[in-house]
């Protein structure tokens, strides 16, 4: 009789979460208190950007991501829409670009400052004006650059070339309610949609033609993601028993789902985020604290479930790390932004596979997904591959441009963390005192908290100090008594 193994071997089969620290995280934020079922959180390797809470319009923060702790409240901030905004994305090519949609009909490109905003900025490069009514989510092509997909109240589905000013070049008008989710594949050659109608609809987006259509009312879908390259989709949702699920779809036959899986009874919105890089699928509740993660694979069980993340504190939305922002020296494959509205926190949670050894680990981080657009917006438009430069079949588009993080790997310094936490401290002392005075009122309010920070710590060693004096005084008084019975 052949004996198998009760447990399915894998090397992410250890992956655990690890919160940052409070220097890490980015505090005093009035997060948004909109109701609207999105992440109001866009992170790319150089900028934070988070929707806050105004008054007579709209507005969102943007942030350096090197610059964490407690957050100016007179931080600049993108103030142009005159409706709340709704959803934020940044350009997957362009790290100082990012698009915005409101609840004022429109969709705006901002290209931010290196190094960030200096004064608030109300003047977008470009305003788009395709929907009658607000507009709930945006898009960013995969592999095509200047190409920009939103989504409005009016159930349309607007094609945008970001590189012209006037009318959207293409409108998909085949849904008859309102969209709740889109999702691209890795090339961009199909999108898949989630709508209010309990319709799951995949969508060729240069043509607008629908491919395949799933009347989901067992499973009420609310979020849909592709699997990469599996052929494969991923939707989270409500079962007809008010139960969250999960169910994983073939993207060429959507009569009915591969697998449905009951996660729990909680009434929050499940958002689903796959890492094709690692196979790995996350889920993580609105309101909830935790964050559940799976590995996808090809043969049964189809979800296996690996581990979750708890926390206590309840996320309102979660902002996504691209891959060439992760620490590839601390074996990080996934990092969320966690928004915490209670607090008005942004808390960094990195998902991390233990390693022993120092080197680069690179079965963990394949070739991936670069900066680099494989095709520009008008040929993508005219349906030309750059492959073979040739006008290709509707459904054809080229792979995006692969990359490899070995570049920016860098052998961990076991000497920070061996150091002295007295010298430590006293190079901070000394960089304060020789620190040159500040000449704006954001530097002056850092240059106070850390000198609040610093006076404390000097009070409670002066404290120790005292009672360890009076320890010695009491020994010698001892030492002095016990000579005189001698």
């Amino acid at each position: 009789i052949s004996w198998r193994p009760t447990y399915r071997s894998s090397k992410f089969r250890n992956v655990y979460g690890k919160a940052g620290n409070r220097e890490q995280c980015f505090d005093g934020i009035p997060i948004t208190r909109n109701v609207h079922d999105n992440h109001f959180c866009a992170v790319n390797a150089k900028f934070l950007a988070i929707v806050t809470e105004t008054a007579g319009g709209g507005s969102f923060l943007v942030i350096p991501v090197n610059k964490a702790g407690r957050i100016d409240p007179h931080q600049p901030k993108v103030c142009g829409h005159q409706g709340g905004v709704l959803d934020i994305k940044w350009n997957p090519f362009i790290d100082n670009i990012i698009a915005s949609c409101s609840e004022d009909c429109s969709v705006r490109i901002w290209e931010i400052p290196e190094g960030g905003l200096r004064r608030n900025m109300s003047e977008a490069v470009l305003e788009l004006y395709g929907h009658s009514r607000r507009v709930g989510l945006i898009e960013w092509h995969p592999t095509c650059s200047g190409i920009l997909f939103s989504a409005g109240y009016d159930f349309k589905v607007s094609v945008n070339h970001c590189c012209s000013v006037g009318s959207p070049v293409k409108m998909i008008d085949c849904h008859s309610d309102v969209v709740l989710c889109m999702s691209f594949n890795t090339d961009g050659s199909l999108l898949a949609t989630s709508c209010k109608d309990k319709h799951l609809r995949v969508i060729e987006p240069r043509s607008g033609k629908v491919l395949q259509e799933a009347d989901c009312k067992s499973h009420r879908v609310n979020r849909v993601v592709f699997l990469g390259n599996m052929k494969r989709l991923v939707t989270t949702g409500v079962s007809r028993w008010n139960t969250r699920q999960v169910a994983l779809w073939d993207q060429e036959d959507l009569s009915m789902p591969i697998i449905e899986e009951e996660i729990d009874g909680l009434s929050g919105l499940l958002f689903p985020f796959y890492d094709a890089d690692t196979h790995m699928l996350y889920l993580a509740g609105k309101g909830d604290g935790n964050i559940r993660y799976y590995e996808v694979g090809t043969e049964k069980p189809y979800l296996q479930y690996l581990m979750e993340f708890r926390s206590p504190a309840p996320q309102k939305g979660l902002g996504v790390m691209p891959k060439h922002g992760l620490d590839v020296a601390a074996c990080e494959v996934f990092r969320f932004y966690k928004l915490v509205t209670l607090r008005g926190l942004i808390e960094p949670i990195s998902m991390i596979v233990p390693r022993r050894s120092e080197t680069y680990q690179e079965d963990i981080y394949p070739m991936t997904a670069g900066t680099e657009p494989a095709l520009t917006a008008d040929e993508w438009l005219s349906g030309m591959d750059r492959a073979s430069s040739v006008c290709v079949c509707v459904c054809a588009c080229a792979e995006p441009v692969l990359m490899s993080l070995k570049a920016g790997y860098k052998r961990p310094c076991q000497k920070a963390f061996k150091a002295p936490v007295r010298e430590r401290k006293t190079m901070v002392m000394n960089g304060l005192l020789e620190s040159i005075p500040p000449k704006t009122e954001n530097e002056l309010m850092r240059m106070f908290f850390r000198q609040q920070d610093e006076l404390k710590r000097l009070r409670e060693e002066l404290v120790q100090k005292d009672v360890r004096l009076q320890q010695l005084e009491l020994e010698l008084n001892n030492l002095r008594n016990n000579a005189n019975k001698l």
